[in-house]
């Protein structure tokens, strides 16, 4: 039989509105589904396309939320029932238990049984006529197929003779949707959702938590935003115990947020193996677990209370397939909710079509937000590999780095720092900007780092090396403006070359409290051309000043003095007069570090100049670091002798056995935690000493719940090496640091008496 019907142009009319005589024969084939057939809670009529090659939803009628879960588009080319019978008369389907594979536009998984029949009289097809009832209800039997081939019957006369008289048969941009209560849905009791007896009142009640979850979801930007969404949406109205969410690889599953009393759940979870027979595994493959259990066998899923529990998990569908699923499956499934509820307790067709539906949601929003978390490592990952690794230590320069790229965009931008010693005990400073956020910009940044440092090292003045890179600049071909801060200090007597290309002034802080700015002629951005040559200024600072680098930012964009507001920064707060310099970079980049999103990359460099007198009364300088390699099981011990050893050349053994301690733990945490080669340095100031690990990353460990219990308080574990810390020294913190973090650990002086 051919697939043809008669063609009509499609009629302008507004989205959702059908031709009055078409909607009218519609609906009433619906209605008369759902009057004669029991058991059927929705019915829906697709309709061909002008093409003839995609089937498209122009009708359905129901109640909630049945009404939402036919498919909009179907290829005629899918395995979906609605596709197949235009080229048989009729097609069943169980329920749909996974995602909608490329043939359809989108389908929901959902507990129901489909039957399609085709709308087709006089050699035409039109489209199908399809009814859904609950899972638990018996199939369709044959007298059954025939009532609904009779119905489609009278409605494909009906729409050949609208064809003939020229109405378009073609389905809205949107369907019609039109609630309809038959008479087994109307008796169902509303099982808490609603008011009882109020026909359509639970089905439309259970619709509002999907409106409010889909609206937080699309606000998502984090993991936590969507945890957070699925616990006052998902796990309030249906009052689970515990949520956890699953992402999956080939080989494991991982945590990515949770809720409740979910320690337990969450332990068991966190790297299990794909290809174990789980609940979870079984979610993978696109079929949902209602699952009840009760004495042994709670403690399968780490409950090892053995009281009676439910437990539900959910396949989280996306758009990119998962493993080579079994034939008959269909793909896209990236991970699972599971869900845990006290007692046994069941769920309604209703609450499982529901249920479905969030499922869906909150996988496409981790899949979103898991796409933009990627994009924003590899643009930063690039940026920080453009970074020095590690600062280096002088004797009388003290130096701390932060570095945050833009958050409204993916793309990599292109600001920088760099300190890096010349001979003659001197100590170059760099900050620089270059314009724009594309791999262009990530690129020459890495070019002019590297002519800054290559033309300071020949022994140029700062005015000079600006004035040789910029005129490199400008014949590179690059469309590209950079600005630049160049300081050059000598940690003999304090002076202090400051050159710039178009960058604000640095800043300094004198022993007293003063800020003020090192000012410089302005000179013209990098890549400008240049008439004229150069020009730099000599500043003279005391001991105890502290440098600030900055690009512009760490300003907020709406100030209108930036200067003004960089040395309020600068300036404000006790933590000004502190002596550790790392905390006062994290004062003063309070507003870039927030949650707020920043338009552009910032950029600090501080630099603490302690003068001659600190460091000359000691022969040997009084720092010292060493490097262990990536894996290496000899490092801990390594690093206690160098303490040792340091602690000992400085007349301060009395401390050698806790740092020896403290440095062990913190550098095994690193070498466990860390992928990567781990930096030891030590540090004696006149009141205190302070040791170093630095590291290049950390693997992030499971995520803290969204909202911690008491049990899960007592139930969570804590780094043991870091009560050890806490015990034995005065203050630790960590701190990010060129590509990776800093965790610092000093130990007062005074305490030896």
């Amino acid at each position: 039989m051919s697939t043809s019907r008669p063609r009509s142009a499609r009629p302008s009319r507004p989205a959702g509105i059908l031709d009055e005589d078409l909607g009218t024969a519609l609906h009433g084939a619906a209605r008369e589904a759902l009057g004669r057939l029991d058991g059927v809670v929705a019915a829906g009529v697709h309709l061909l396309d002008d093409e003839g090659t995609w089937l498209e939803l122009a009708l359905v009628g129901g109640a909630p939320p049945s009404l939402f879960m036919l498919p909009g588009r179907i290829r005629l080319d899918s395995a979906d029932p609605c596709a197949r019978v235009i080229s048989v008369d009729d097609a069943s389907a169980p329920p749909r238990t996974a995602p909608a594979g490329s043939g359809q536009e989108f389908a929901l998984p959902h507990p129901y049984v489909a039957l399609s029949v085709p709308v087709a009289a006089a050699g035409s097809r039109f489209g199908t006529l399809t009814v859904l009832r609950p899972e638990t209800s018996d199939g369709h039997d044959r007298s059954e197929r025939q009532v609904l081939h009779r119905t489609a019957d009278r409605l494909a006369a009906t729409l050949a003779g609208l064809a003939e008289r020229g109405t378009a048969v073609l389905a809205g941009p949107v369907p019609a949707l039109v609630p309809m209560w038959p008479d087994s849905a109307a008796d169902r009791p509303a099982s808490g959702w609603g008011v009882s007896g109020a026909p359509g009142s639970a089905g439309t009640s259970m619709m509002y938590p999907v409106r409010r979850l889909t609206e937080m979801l699309n606000r998502a930007t984090t993991v936590d935003d969507i945890v957070e969404a699925a616990q006052e949406c998902l796990m309030a109205p249906f009052d689970a115990r515990a949520l956890v969410m699953v992402r999956a690889d080939q080989d494991h599953v991982w945590v990515l947020g949770h809720s409740g009393v979910s320690s337990g759940m969450v332990r068991h979870l966190h790297g299990a193996r794909t290809d174990a027979a789980s609940p979870v595994t079984d979610a993978l493959r696109g079929i949902p677990q209602f699952l009840a259990a009760a004495g042994p066998q709670a403690a399968d899923s780490g409950r090892a209370d053995g009281k009676p529990r439910t437990e539900v998990y959910l396949p989280l569908p996306g758009s990119s397939p998962f493993g080579d699923l079994q034939a008959g499956e269909q793909q896209g499934v990236i991970g699972v909710s599971c869900l845990s509820f006290g007692g046994l307790r069941t769920f309604s067709t209703e609450e499982k079509a529901v249920l479905g539906m969030m499922a869906q949601s909150l996988g496409a929003a981790t899949e979103r937000v898991e796409l933009g978390s990627r994009q924003r490592e590899v643009a930063e990952c690039l940026q920080r590999t453009l970074l020095p690794a590690t600062l280096p230590d002088l004797p009388r320069v003290t130096t701390a780095a932060r570095y945050w790229p833009a958050t409204t965009t993916f793309r990599v931008g292109g600001d920088w720092y760099d300190v890096f010693p010349l001979p003659g005990d001197r100590l170059a400073l760099v900050v620089g900007d270059v314009e724009g956020h594309s791999m262009e910009s990530a690129a020459l940044m890495g070019r002019v780092r590297t002519a800054v440092a290559a033309y300071a090292s020949e022994d140029h003045p700062p005015a000079t090396v600006i004035d040789r890179v910029g005129r490199l600049l400008v014949t590179s071909g690059s469309d590209l403006t950079v600005t630049c801060c160049l300081v050059v200090l000598d940690t003999g007597d304090g002076t202090a070359e400051v050159a710039l290309a178009g960058h604000p002034d640095p800043l300094v802080r004198d022993a007293d409290g003063t800020v003020r700015p090192l000012r410089a002629p302005a000179n013209v951005p990098l890549g400008v051309p240049m008439t004229d040559a150069c020009q730099g200024r000599e500043h003279r600072l005391d001991a105890g000043s502290t440098l600030m680098l900055y690009t512009n930012g760490l300003v907020d964009w709406r100030t209108t003095t930036p200067e003004g507001r960089a040395r309020e920064l600068f300036g404000s707060g006790s933590v000004a007069t502190s002596s550790d310099l790392e905390q006062w970079a994290d004062h003063v980049s309070a507003d870039v570090s927030g949650p707020l999103q920043r338009r552009d990359d910032a950029v600090l460099l501080m630099a603490r100049y302690e003068g001659v007198g600190n460091a000359g009364a000691h022969t040997a300088p009084r720092t010292g670091g060493m490097l262990i390699q990536r894996g290496d099981l000899l490092g801990a011990r390594t690093a206690r002798a160098f303490v040792d050893d340091r602690l000992h050349t400085w007349g301060l053994p009395e401390l050698s056995d806790s740092l020896q301690l403290i440095a062990s733990e913190v550098v095994t945490n690193a070498l466990i935690h860390a992928g990567s080669d781990v930096d030891v340095r030590l540090r004696a100031f006149d009141d205190h000493v302070r040791l170093e690990v630095r590291d290049s990353r950390s693997n992030p460990p499971v995520p803290s719940p969204l909202a911690l219990s008491e049990e899960d308080n007592a139930d969570a574990e804590h780094g043991r090496g870091l009560l050890i810390v806490d015990a034995l020294g005065g203050a630790w913190n960590s701190f990010p640091n060129g590509r990776g973090k800093n965790v610092v650990v000093d130990m007062p002086l005074h305490d030896l008496t």
